[in-house]
Formats: structure tokens, C-alpha cells, sequence
């Protein structure tokens, strides 16, 4: 009997959209659920499950493929920019679901119990739906930013809005339009990305659960607005446990990384460097910057002579910086095509974080007490960065010229305030602070933890 209950446990399709940025968070759940009893079955796509997964060593862990169209290359390699990928995705991934999830139902031996999908793909819950299988969004992007589409795809804010204009929204603070995700307040630059945002939320009251990559200290406000209308439940920081609460033995890492990291290098090289002397550089796994104003960060970091780690991806990226600036600065600076994020940020000798603001990195920031310089690029970005410096008090944000350059003279006078000037005390004391709320969180009993057992007893 005790065989046959253990093979017949439930099971929880885990299906993010395929960028390290949403995998990540989702696989960290799935971890967590398994943890709590449940088989929890990651779905990605075949190009990924080939070039991405084959290190995985979490054996809780099942995994199954589904197709997006592009076996062969995938995301990376679509043409157009992900517009021709989406809708291919769009056209093929709901038939290769549906197929899957029927081999699983007549197969038997775990039940599906549930499907948590990633918010992009909403047309999962249709999917579910056809097979009568409870199901739960994941956001990838934080409450506040995802109340903004909400209020967008609800016809609440009326597009385009006036660019000099203040918008009040439940829950949050008084933002001027470009505080506002950059589809919102550049609104028809990107017409596709627009839309996946967007519709998000074009079913969503059709969903069982809402799941929010956050923790409820972080966003109180806006999630009691939300939690009114949705069945919402904060599972995050959705980061290793060996980071946080140290609850799951082994957790060290992701267990995906979609480039090579320089681990011995970044540890090597830290290792011979003062306690919190280095500034991290980091813009994410997607990013890519002009050269002029690589050129200028360069030139900030050079001119504000403190030691720094700079992740710069690939020969591409590496070659827009400037001439010798490598070999000139290797007494204070060491730039890597990739390292492991999580390693670097808990190390004695970092002192802040330059970074694009995107949400993984910006709660592994906050779990880890690390203050950052923001500097946001494009969609929540944008609205993350606002929030480090003035909601969470954490760090500060750059400003750009006329010309929408972030100066050199900016990222030194920035770095000056944040490692050594009047901010540098207070910006500690508040990540000191999310840090401890966040490893709250996850501890037995903290809100986020008590949310997942929610959701497990709902499948038991």
C-alpha cells in the first residue's frame, strides 16, 4: 500500500516561458514543492531540454518536452527579434501541451494535479482546461508592475498616455508615466511584447491560483488590492535555499544556466580583495548595450578607481568596450562573459550591485543585502528601479542626459554616494533589513512558506 500511495502522489506540470529569467524562479518552486511531497515536472521545450538541462542534478525533479517550433535553435535562434518565435510558439505550443498532458492523464501514475504556468503563456489555461486540470499562474514580474497591465488590459489606463502625467494606482505610489513598464509609457515600440504583457491577464479570472514571485512584506499594499478580486499567494524569493533558510540540503544553485560560467575565476578574484571594495557588474542574460554607453560605464568605473567585477557576454558585447580598457584596469577590475549571480552577490567582498534591475536580480539583492545602483534598460526595469530607491530605500538610480546617456561623470558620482557618501549607511541598514524579511519568508512558518503548504494541502 505504501508503494502504490507514494507512486500515486500528484503531480504539478512546472511550464515557464523559455528565458532564464522566468525558468529560474519556476524551477526554484518546483524544488520547494518537491520538497513538501509533491512530484513536481518541469516542462520546457526540446531545444532546451538539450542544450540547457543535461547538468541538472536535482533528481526530485522530473522533466518533460514540449515543442515551440524551433527544436533545433530555439529562442535565440528565431529571426525577427522574437516576434516570428512567439507567434510560432503561440501556434504550435498549445497542440504539444494538450498532447502531453493527455499521454500523462492516460498514463496514470501520478495524477496531474495541477499545471502552474508562467504568465506569458496564457493560453495554458485553455490548455488545462480541456482536461479539467486545476491551474495556477506564475508571475515572473512583480505585483506592482503586473498591476499596471492589469489596469492597461482592463481599459483603466487608456493608451498613449500624456508623457508629463502622474497616474495614481491602488496600492502603489504616485508614478509619472515614465516610472511606468516601458511598453506602457513608450507605448507602440514593440507591438508583440506589448500584447504578451498585456494579455496576461485576458483570462486570468478563469485561474485557480495567482502566484506572485515577491514575498508579502515587499508589496503589502498592492497585493491586499489584488488578493480582493484573485486567489493570490506570495511564494518568493524564489531563490536557492542554501541563500536563504538553508531548508533544502544542496540547493546551491538554479541548475540551469543558459551560458558557461567563470566560477574559479570570480571566486579566485574575489577572494584577494578587501571586505566590500567591489562593485558587481551585471545588465542580465538578454541585454545588449550600445557601444557608446559601454564605453561610458567603462569610463565611469575607470575614473572612479574602485575595484570592479563586470560580467560583459560574448565577443560581441566584449568588443564595444574600449580600446585596452582591460588591460589598463586589470589591477583593480576583472570583466567575465558569465558567473554564478548568487555567489558573487553573497560574497565579503562585494559592496553594491550596478544592475539593470531586472526582478531575479533584483531579489537576489534584497535576499542577499547587497545595495544597488540601478540602471534599467527597458519593460520592469523601469519600475523595479523606482522601487529600489524610493520604496525600499536600497540604492539609488541613475539618471541619463538629453540624449539618453547615462555619463560617465553620473556612474562615478553615483558609485561616490552609494560606497562612501551620505547613502552608503542607509542603503546598507535597508537591505540588511529585506534581507532578514526575505529569509523570513522562506523559514518555516513565514508567509510565503505557509502560502506553498496552502497550495500542497489543496493537491492532497
Amino acid at each position: 500500500m505504501g508503494d502504490e500511495n507514494k507512486r500515486r502522489k500528484p503531480q504539478v506540470l512546472i511550464f515557464p516561458f523559455p528565458l532564464q529569467g522566468h525558468i529560474n524562479p519556476m524551477l526554484q518552486f518546483a524544488k520547494r514543492l518537491a520538497s513538501k511531497g509533491v512530484k513536481a515536472t518541469l516542462v520546457t521545450t526540446v531545444f532546451l531540454s538539450k542544450s540547457s538541462f543535461s547538468d541538472m542534478s536535482d533528481a526530485s525533479i522530473d522533466l518533460q518536452t514540449i515543442s515551440d517550433g524551433f527544436d533545433e535553435c530555439g529562442y535565440n535562434g528565431a529571426p525577427s527579434g522574437g516576434e516570428v518565435y512567439l507567434q510560432t510558439f503561440w501556434s504550435v505550443g498549445p497542440k504539444s501541451l494538450a498532447s502531453l498532458i493527455k499521454r500523462l492523464v492516460d498514463t496514470g501514475d501520478h495524477p496531474v494535479g495541477a499545471i502552474v504556468y508562467d504568465g506569458f503563456l496564457s493560453w495554458t489555461l485553455d490548455v488545462a482546461k480541456q482536461f479539467g486540470v486545476p491551474s495556477a499562474v506564475f508571475f515572473t514580474q512583480s505585483c506592482s508592475v503586473n498591476s499596471t497591465y492589469y489596469h492597461v488590459n482592463r481599459g483603466h489606463l487608456r493608451l498613449p498616455l500624456p508623457r508629463d502625467s502622474t497616474v495614481s494606482l491602488p496600492g502603489l505610489p504616485p508614478l509619472r508615466v515614465s516610472e511606468l513598464p516601458s511598453f506602457i509609457y513608450d507605448y507602440g515600440s514593440s507591438p508583440t511584447w506589448f500584447d504578451v504583457f498585456v494579455n496576461q491577464f485576458s483570462n486570468i479570472d478563469g485561474a485557480d491560483w495567482v502566484f506572485f514571485n515577491t514575498f508579502y512584506e515587499l508589496e503589502k499594499e498592492v497585493l491586499d488590492w489584488m488578493s480582493s478580486f484573485w486567489n493570490v499567494l506570495t511564494i518568493g524569493p524564489t531563490i536557492p535555499s542554501m541563500y536563504l533558510d538553508k531548508r533544502l540540503e544542496n540547493d546551491t544553485g538554479y541548475g540551469v544556466n543558459l551560458f558557461e560560467p567563470e566560477t574559479s575565476a570570480c571566486l579566485s578574484w574575489l577572494d584577494g580583495k578587501p571586505k566590500g571594495s567591489v562593485v558587481y557588474v551585471s545588465f542580465g542574460s538578454l541585454a545588449s548595450l550600445e557601444a557608446e554607453q559601454m564605453e561610458e560605464i567603462a569610463l565611469g568605473l575607470k575614473g572612479a578607481e574602485c575595484n570592479f567585477l563586470w560580467v560583459v557576454r560574448g565577443t560581441i558585447e566584449k568588443n564595444k568596450l574600449p580600446s585596452r580598457f582591460i588591460e589598463e584596469t586589470k589591477e583593480k577590475g576583472l570583466v567575465v562573459s558569465w558567473c554564478h549571480q548568487l555567489e558573487v552577490l553573497s560574497h565579503g567582498s562585494i559592496c553594491c550591485f550596478l544592475t539593470h534591475c531586472g526582478l531575479g536580480s533584483t531579489l537576489e539583492a534584497l535576499s542577499l543585502g547587497v545595495p544597488m545602483l540601478a540602471m534599467p534598460l527597458w519593460t520592469d526595469q523601469i519600475m523595479n528601479a523606482k522601487q529600489v530607491e524610493d520604496v525600499w530605500g536600497v540604492g539609488i538610480k541613475v539618471r541619463q542626459n538629453e540624449k539618453g546617456l547615462v555619463t560617465r561623470e553620473m556612474i562615478q558620482q553615483c558609485l561616490k554616494e552609494l560606497v562612501k557618501g551620505e547613502k552608503a549607511k542607509e542603503t546598507k541598514e535597508n537591505a540588511m533589513k529585506w534581507k532578514n524579511l526575505a529569509k523570513k519568508a522562506m523559514e518555516e512558518g513565514g508567509s510565503s512558506d505557509k502560502n506553498m503548504d496552502e497550495f500542497v494541502a489543496k493537491l492532497l
